[in-house]
C-alpha cells in the first residue's frame, strides 16, 4: 500500500540568524558558482603559466579563495549599485536587495568583510602583489557603476575579472611579463564576449531601465561583434601558446575552445533569452579546456 507523504503546513520558523546567513548567501550568489568558474579559469592559467607547473600549493590555495570572495564582493557591490535597476529587470528581481530583504547598509558590511578577508590571504604574498591588489579593489568597487555612465561595462569587467592574471605573475615570479599582460587583455576580450551574452538576455529590460551594455551598443550588429571578438581571443590564446611555447596538448584544447565557441553562436543564433543565457554559462567549458591544455602540457610533456 502506497502513502503520500505528509509535510504540515506549520513549519516552525528558521532562526534569525540562519535566515540571514541565507539572505547573505544569496546575495553573494554562492548558490550560483558560473561567475566564480569564470574568473577561476584564467587566475589558474596565469598561476600554471607563471611556475611552469603546479604552483605552490599556498599560493594555489590564496588564489583560489581569493576568487571566490572577491567574485562574491564583487555582486555584493554590483546589487548594491544596482538596487535601482534590478527591481525592473525580470531576472533580477528576485534578488535580495531588490527585494529589500537585505538592506544597503547591510550590503556594504558584507562587501567590506569579504574585501578584508581576501586582503589578509594577499598578506602573505609578497610586496608587489599586495600593491596590484589595491587596483584589484579599485576594479572591483567602480565596475559597476559604470552601466549608467558607458555603454562598455562588459570591459571593465574583463579588466576586473582578469586582475588575478598579473596578481598570479606578480605572486609567483615577482614580476609582471609580457606574457603575462598578453594573456590579461585576451581574458578582457572574452570576458567582454561572454558577458555580452549575458546582456542580450537582459537587453530590453536595460533599454527600458535606461541602462548601457555592450548588447545595446551592438544592437543589430551583436552576432557580427561577437565573432570579431570570440576571433581575437582565440587569437590571443594562439599568441600566448607560441611565447609561452606550449605543445600539442594545449593546441588541441585551443582547437577544442573554437569549436566550443562555434556552439555558442548556434544557441544564440536567434538571440532569444534562454539560449542567449545558455551561450554565456557554456564559456565555463572553455576555460576548462584551456586550463586542460595548460596543465598537461607542464605534467605530460617531456
Amino acid at each position: 500500500m502506497a502513502y503520500e507523504r505528509f509535510e504540515s503546513p506549520y513549519r516552525a520558523p528558521l532562526p534569525r540568524w540562519r535566515e540571514r546567513l541565507g539572505q547573505y548567501w544569496k546575495l553573494c550568489r554562492g548558490d550560483r558558482p558560473i561567475g566564480v568558474l569564470l574568473l577561476l579559469w584564467p587566475t589558474w592559467w596565469a598561476l600554471w603559466l607563471a611556475a611552469g607547473g603546479v604552483p605552490p600549493l599556498w599560493m594555489l590555495f590564496v588564489f583560489t579563495a581569493g576568487v571566490w570572495l572577491t567574485r562574491s564582493a564583487g555582486c555584493v557591490i554590483n546589487d548594491y549599485a544596482d538596487r535601482w535597476l534590478d527591481p525592473q529587470v525580470e531576472r533580477t528581481k528576485a534578488r535580495p536587495l531588490a527585494t529589500g530583504a537585505v538592506s544597503g547598509r547591510e550590503a556594504l558590511a558584507v562587501f567590506a568583510v569579504l574585501m578584508l578577508v581576501a586582503f589578509a590571504l594577499v598578506l602573505t604574498l609578497n610586496r608587489l602583489t599586495v600593491w596590484l591588489s589595491f587596483a584589484g579593489l579599485f576594479l572591483a568597487a567602480t565596475y559597476p557603476y559604470l552601466k549608467r555612465h558607458t555603454y562598455l561595462p562588459q570591459v571593465y569587467l574583463g579588466m576586473a575579472f582578469g586582475w588575478g592574471i598579473p596578481m598570479a605573475f606578480a605572486a609567483v615570479q615577482g614580476t609582471v611579463p609580457p606574457l603575462a599582460w598578453l594573456l590579461y587583455c585576451t581574458n578582457i576580450l572574452w570576458a567582454t564576449a561572454y558577458d555580452t551574452w549575458y546582456a542580450m538576455v537582459d537587453r530590453e529590460d536595460d533599454i527600458r531601465a535606461g541602462s548601457k551594455s555592450t548588447a545595446i551598443l551592438f544592437g543589430d550588429l551583436d552576432l557580427v561583434v561577437q565573432g570579431i571578438l570570440y576571433a581575437l581571443v582565440l587569437l590571443g590564446l594562439a599568441l600566448v601558446g607560441r611565447q609561452a611555447q606550449l605543445g600539442l596538448y594545449y593546441w588541441i584544447a585551443l582547437g577544442a575552445a573554437a569549436v566550443l565557441v562555434g556552439y555558442e553562436f548556434w544557441l544564440a543564433r536567434r538571440r532569444e533569452r534562454g539560449p542567449c543565457f545558455r551561450a554565456f554559462l557554456h564559456n565555463n567549458w572553455i576555460g576548462a579546456a584551456m586550463f586542460a591544455g595548460i596543465a598537461l602540457h607542464y605534467a605530460l610533456a617531456s
